[in-house]
């Protein structure tokens, strides 16, 4: 129940805390410096990657981050079954080859249970913002293809293009 308040805190701390839309005629990309501005944020086309043994064990590059970045951290080891089928509309799709919000937090689940995580969710509100609606929504009884709707509704003005992300069945 603690863990559920938790994650009701940080949403409204995420959701306060964006309340404002850029156009999407802002976002530039500049590739003398390899960056891409969206969402007043930059990213590095270089994410920083690291692999733990579980989705249970995060990486070390949140050790120096937020408690609500590291919560929506471990929401997104917990939810890759939800976010993989979400897009992204931070701009990500095209600056770094993200396939979904779940690579902005995972570049890969292996079989073996090992993750790859991805730092690009630490610089970016969008990509935090999406991955807790979408997690709050699922487990407020949401189907995968409702999420996905309720998504593309609230991004589809003011933001980049989504990530090419599969629609789920």
């Amino acid at each position: 129940m603690k863990k559920l308040a938790s994650i009701f805190a940080v949403s409204l701390l995420i959701l306060s805390a964006c309340g404002t839309e850029k156009n999407k005629d802002e976002h530039s990309e500049e590739p003398a410096k390899q960056e891409a501005s969206h969402e007043g944020h930059e990213h590095a086309v270089g994410d920083i990657q690291e692999e733990t043994a579980s989705a249970e064990v995060l990486p070390s590059f949140l050790d120096s981050q937020d408690e609500n970045i590291r919560l929506i951290y471990q929401i997104a080891g917990q939810s890759t079954e939800i976010l993989e089928w979400i897009p992204c509309y931070c701009g990500c799709g095209e600056s770094v080859g993200h396939k979904s919000n779940l690579n902005c937090f995972i570049q890969e689940k292996r079989e073996d249970g090992t993750i790859v995580w991805d730092d690009h969710g630490t610089r970016c509100l969008a990509c935090l913002e999406i991955a807790l609606q979408s997690a709050k929504m699922h487990k407020d009884g949401m189907s995968l293809k409702e999420i996905r709707n309720a998504i593309d509704e609230a991004y589809k003005e003011g933001y980049a293009e989504p990530t090419p992300t599969k629609m789920p069945a």
